[in-house]
């Protein structure tokens, strides 16, 4: 546990300094026995998610091995440096992982096979915690990493949870209501008859692709199945409805918390004065990257502090108004016809908004939203990440190279804990 948690501090002063290969010392091998090739994958031009956290992890393995060596001493400096680099080599794979294939009957009458995924990253605290997500492209390794990165997040804003991530590889657009609420059911049924769901032990939350209506799904399973015993069974999974025993206003949590987090950063007149900014969100033009539950809130929050949205993208099309955009009636607009597009307090752009001046860009979308070539044109003087890796380590260390200050998502997107 002190390794893991004494690695997000250095992990987050990492994130700030050069992307030069780890230099590891002869003290055994742990963390670092593929460390020349992982960096070399992480600092390519395509990375997979993977790729992008054993990076990170080996650039703050060092600074953590430094930082712990001060405050934990058994015996002489080398079996020190020998257990915690093992001990690193223990925190870096995820501990358990479960591939899940069941069949379901379409509406249609077709017999069709559902895959879903769960790993548990660490159990240094319990319960783990991470998100559901619907997703075609949803792969194993992108759970691992992405539990990877919820038991470092954690970790860094004190949180006693272990990280976790969960998948079913599906396009939710594909099947109805009453097909996804079978496959949903189904899922929580499997992974609680093998323990890897309950309260104090595995707990579930709404991710990409799921939300309200996914977590009441599973917390009315869960009680009726395997739980039906347990009184605190409704703590199997967050982001319920109040009505299934949620709580008030969490689904603004994440966008609480990124805005707070950027909001620490906007108030340091060090940072400012680097970046050429004033200080404050107040007059800060924004450009935000997705529009569902995480990029709405954020546009609420800032606009609330007196910033302008001047644009925000989608995957069907993007939105610009150099006057600020109201978010509160896109929202309306976006319940009423279920797209930004046609707002009438913004025009339709096919320019890509990445590339537009702005004072703060916020990727809150997909994973590798800025690669190297997206990186050349950003003319945003701060970047904060709302999605997991929204930025490739290349991309990153060309934005360092061009003074912009980036908010990395282990610390950002921390309110989805």
């Amino acid at each position: 546990m002190l390794c893991l948690r004494s690695l997000t501090n250095p992990l987050r002063r990492a994130c700030f300094k050069s992307t030069a290969a780890p230099q590891p010392a002869s003290y055994g091998v742990g963390w670092a026995a593929n460390v020349e090739e992982e960096t070399k994958r992480g600092l390519s031009e395509d990375p997979s998610l993977n790729d992008i956290v054993n990076y990170y992890f080996n650039k703050a393995a060092p600074l953590c091995e430094e930082e712990t060596v001060k405050t934990l001493r058994t015996g002489t400096y080398e079996q020190s440096m020998k257990m915690i680099r093992g001990t690193l080599g223990v925190v870096k794979p995820c501990n358990d992982i479960l591939t899940i294939s069941f069949p379901i009957r379409r509406e249609s009458g077709a017999i069709e096979t559902v895959t879903g995924f769960r790993s548990q990253h660490s159990h240094h605290r319990t319960p783990t915690k991470g998100g559901l997500r619907f997703s075609k492209s949803v792969t194993v390794e992108d759970i691992n990493s992405l539990a990877k990165i919820n038991s470092f997040t954690s970790a860094l804003i004190d949180v006693p949870f272990g990280g976790a991530k969960a998948g079913i590889k599906l396009n939710p657009n594909d099947y109805s209501e009453r097909e996804l609420e079978k496959i949903v059911r189904r899922f929580t049924v499997e992974l609680a008859k093998r323990g890897f769901m309950g309260p104090g032990i595995d707990v579930l939350g709404p991710d990409l692709g799921t939300g309200e209506q996914e977590m009441n799904w599973i917390a009315d399973t869960y009680r009726n199945t395997v739980g039906s015993n347990d009184l605190n069974a409704a703590a199997c999974v967050t982001g319920k409805s109040q009505m299934m025993g949620g709580i008030h206003a969490r689904e603004s949590t994440p966008g609480k918390g990124l805005f707070l987090a950027a909001e620490t950063f906007l108030n340091d007149a060090d940072f400012m004065k680097k970046i050429r900014m004033i200080p404050g969100p107040f007059g800060k033009k924004i450009i935000v990257q997705g529009f569902g539950n995480l990029g709405l809130h954020v546009c609420r929050y800032f606009h609330r502090a007196g910033a302008s949205i001047i644009g925000v993208m989608e995957k069907d099309c993007s939105i610009y108004n150099a006057d600020g955009i109201d978010p509160k009636l896109l929202e309306d607009h976006v319940i009423a016809t279920g797209s930004i597009g046609g707002f009438s307090g913004a025009e339709s752009t096919d320019r890509n908004l990445l590339h537009e001046p702005c004072d703060i860009l916020i990727p809150c979308a997909i994973e590798k939203a800025i690669n190297h070539e997206t990186a050349r044109n950003v003319k945003a003087k701060m970047i904060v990440e709302g999605a997991n890796c929204a930025l490739t380590p290349l991309a990153y260390e060309m934005l360092l190279e061009n003074s912009v200050l980036v908010i990395p998502d282990i610390l950002a997107n921390a309110g989805l804990c």
